[in-house]
């Protein structure tokens, strides 16, 4: 594939050589000449010397035959720009990075669906997403956000029979906002079908929105797990949304951070959180917030060293699980030998984001649903496929294949058998790997 990146910083750079190694014809845009050319010397991509946001240097990169361009430089709005200007002019898919929730903020303004993005990409909140993984692994996991954070995916174990388990699903008066996607029973995982039943000890995923998807837990009658104790340390943008991920009845989350200022945001956003000022790098502070009785400590400020320091006292003083940020490669390999169980490299969690969009076709973007053999993918529906010509009930979609939810102008549901797609519509879809061609089929203009 051809893909231009905008940005030749740390993240830019890890993107564009991680594109290299999977043999992709790349070029880098960056305006300053030190970094264009480093990249010369390094890597076998094309450099270009100039800035983002003029049309001129995204004519010279070539991104109106692009099949992705990547805005991640450092200023959001030269990123929104740049990627908007870029879709514009041709390119196939346009992601553009920012850090201020602002722009992710729909309450206010849409900027992704206005300025006509791909794809808003917060860095910060792709790592929080990963610790909250980490941490919710044993109960309800989250697997991945869809729809712009108005749906999400989630995991749960069905513990205990109930009136509910044993009845086929056609059955069951399911809330109308949430879908059974898939079962897992034994070493077997399906997408789930009206004839299907929930058995004691299956694990289900559900699609829709967390308070819809809570109401199915309780016809399930799932057991809360108890509550576990949760310090983060750093209450900047990644902390925030790894706080506001655990925001719920199962944690107690305690936020600590230096600044009084932050400190005030922190407690105005965060319903349930408890959020203290202090300094978590300080072994007497964590001594004194009783942090030796925490089930997880998450150390993510801004500073790896901080980082591990934190972790290392965390860990000596007997939190249970230890997980932190680690921004800098070389310390991969001293993280573990110092007990840390868990670090998130943000550069690697955006490189895997990043190619789960390299997709063709219809396809924005693809993830592995677990480690079963289906897959989430997100796709766009195009003027004249298939899939528009009924209603889904009516819809060639093979059995393996479940329409999860479908966004539409300003809104995403999960859809129902009288939903009819229509073109510029977006579907995520869970795809068992035997129906993947079929489903694909009914997404393609010419059917194949």
């Amino acid at each position: 594939m051809r893909i231009v990146v905008l940005g030749a910083g740390t993240v830019g750079t890890s993107i564009a050589e991680l594109l290299c190694q999977n043999r992709h014809s790349v070029t880098v845009v960056d305006n300053d000449p030190v970094y264009i050319r480093q990249l010369n010397a390094e890597l076998d991509v094309r450099a270009i010397n100039g800035s983002a946001s003029q049309s001129s240097v995204l004519f010279q990169a070539d991104v109106l035959g692009a099949d992705l361009c990547l805005a991640v430089t450092g200023d959001d709005e030269v990123n929104i720009l740049a990627a908007s200007m870029a879709k514009e002019m041709g390119a196939r898919r346009t992601f553009a990075r920012v850090y201020a929730p602002v722009f992710r903020d729909m309450s206010t303004f849409d900027y992704q669906r206005h300025f006509k993005i791909d794809r808003l990409l917060s860095l910060e909140q792709l790592s929080a997403m990963e610790l909250a993984r980490g941490i919710r692994h044993s109960g309800s996991v989250i697997v991945e956000n869809f729809a712009r954070g108005e749906l999400e995916v989630q995991e749960l174990s069905v513990d205990q029979k109930t009136e509910f388990t044993g009845v086929p699903l056609k059955k069951l008066n399911l809330p109308q906002g949430v879908r059974i996607g898939s079962i897992s029973r034994d070493d077997r995982m399906w997408i789930a079908g009206a004839e299907d039943t929930i058995e004691v000890g299956d694990r289900m995923t559900l699609i829709g929105n967390r308070e819809d998807i809570d109401e199915l837990k309780d016809l399930f009658n799932v057991r809360i797990r108890s509550r576990r104790g949760v310090v983060i340390a750093g209450g900047g943008e990644t902390g925030f949304h790894l706080a506001r991920a655990l925001d719920s009845s199962r944690f107690d989350v305690l936020v600590m951070e230096q600044s009084e200022e932050r400190c005030e945001y922190l407690a105005a956003s965060l319903r349930n959180a408890t959020v203290v000022h202090a300094d978590a790098t300080r072994r007497a502070i964590l001594e004194e917030e009783r942090v030796g009785s925490a089930d997880v400590f998450v150390a993510c400020t801004n500073d790896d060293e901080n980082n591990i320091m934190a972790g290392v006292e965390a860990r000596d003083i007997g939190a249970k699980m230890i997980m932190s940020i680690v921004r800098r490669p070389d310390y991969a390999n001293l993280v573990g030998k110092l007990g840390i169980d868990l670090a998130i490299s943000p550069r690697k969690v955006m490189a895997r984001q990043i190619m789960g969009f390299l997709n063709s076709g219809p396809v924005i973007s693809r993830t592995l649903l677990g480690s079963g053999n289906i897959e989430v993918l997100e796709i766009e529906v195009l003027p004249g496929v298939p899939a528009t010509e009924h209603v889904l009930a009516n819809a060639q979609l093979p059995s393996g294949c479940l329409i999860a939810a479908l966004m539409r102008e300003n809104y995403s549901q999960v859809p129902g058998a009288d939903s009819h797609l229509e073109p510029g519509d977006t579907v995520v879809a869970l795809v068992e790997d035997s129906a993947l061609e079929s489903t694909l089929q009914q997404f393609s203009v010419d059917g194949r």
